[in-house]
């Protein structure tokens, strides 16, 4: 392990400009600043879609389509005492030395008293309770696949199935419910009834879900694969609003050959119990995440900001 004085850290770009160690525009302002640990080689995992995975030849700077310069951590966090933020939010590859590393990590980021989302692959739990004490309160759990058999397919990982699971259910334990965020990316080759079903497991355990679209980035294992339509995301996007909000389980919801084709009300009645909040960023508290799956000049999966409240009233006209 780096001495702290040494060690190095990963900014996102847009975050970057916010702590003036880049320049550029902001077309929306991150509430929360990203990070992710710096490591001279790639991740020790190979997830066929990850710019990070151990044989991609993808850019090394980038995750997803973001670029994650590298700055001296004293100087990040000496910027970060001056900046506004909401939250704390660090990114981990996986390499021999990460738990290490995390803990100087929030070791330098302590003073700054702000909370702090961690996303990591699983650690015991005494590594969980040492995190909780430097101010984590959520952990982020990457098991990005939708079912058993998509999971074996992209996610070559030192990981499987179930231990990401239970690695969730000891986050849980640790943290309490709803401190443990599920991230899953539509678009990998699961049905949508898988995709929402193990959203409402996910909820059945206590914890919570962030939800992505694939990206495919030259150089990953999956650059040739197409993103998932915008239209079936915000499918997604709606099933995951009722099944977080109590207000319908999958089990109510009606499939044809995998895909939603019903959720068990009109669209009349959907725009009685929906809040147009269901398109903009489900994460920790204080989280944006602008541009992450998508050009600026696109239409976000994800809303950085609430949309106005005519986007849901003519969205559902079109998709029902």
């Amino acid at each position: 392990m780096e001495e702290e004085k040494g060690m190095k850290i990963r900014v996102s770009y847009g975050t970057a400009i916010m702590l003036g160690l880049k320049r550029g525009q902001m077309l929306a302002r991150p509430t929360t600043a990203y990070f992710m640990t710096y490591h001279e080689g790639r991740c020790i995992n190979n997830c066929a879609f990850c710019v990070q995975a151990r044989k991609s030849r993808a850019d090394i700077e980038k995750l997803s389509r973001i670029t994650w310069p590298v700055f001296d951590l004293e100087d990040v966090v000496s910027k970060l005492e001056k900046t506004k933020f909401a939250r704390l939010c660090i990114q981990t590859i996986d390499y021999p030395a990460l738990k290490e590393d995390v803990v100087s990590i929030l070791e330098s980021l302590s003073p700054i008293g702000l909370p702090v989302s961690l996303s990591i692959t699983p650690v015991e739990e005494a590594s969980l309770k040492t995190f909780k004490k430097l101010g984590v309160d959520y952990i982020g759990v990457g098991l990005d696949a939708a079912s058993e058999e998509i999971y074996n397919k992209v996610k070559d990982s030192y990981y499987s199935w179930s231990e990401m699971w239970n690695f969730a259910e000891g986050v849980i334990k640790i943290f309490g419910e709803k401190k443990a965020f599920i991230h899953l990316i539509f678009g990998l080759g699961e049905t949508e009834e898988a995709f929402l079903s193990t959203i409402q497991e996910a909820y059945d355990i206590g914890a919570e879900v962030s939800i992505f679209a694939f990206t495919p980035i030259k150089g990953t294992a999956l650059e040739n694969k197409t993103s998932p339509s915008l239209y079936r995301y915000r499918l997604m996007q709606i099933g995951l609003y009722l099944i977080k909000n109590g207000i319908k389980r999958v089990e109510d919801f009606e499939f044809r050959k995998g895909m939603i084709v019903d959720f068990g009300f009109s669209r009349e009645e959907l725009l009685e119990v929906l809040s147009e909040r269901v398109f903009t960023t489900h994460g920790c508290p204080g989280c944006n995440r602008p541009y992450y799956n998508e050009k600026p000049s696109k239409e976000p999966y994800n809303f950085p900001v609430r949309p106005e409240k005519e986007y849901l009233n003519k969205l559902l006209k079109k998709l029902f």
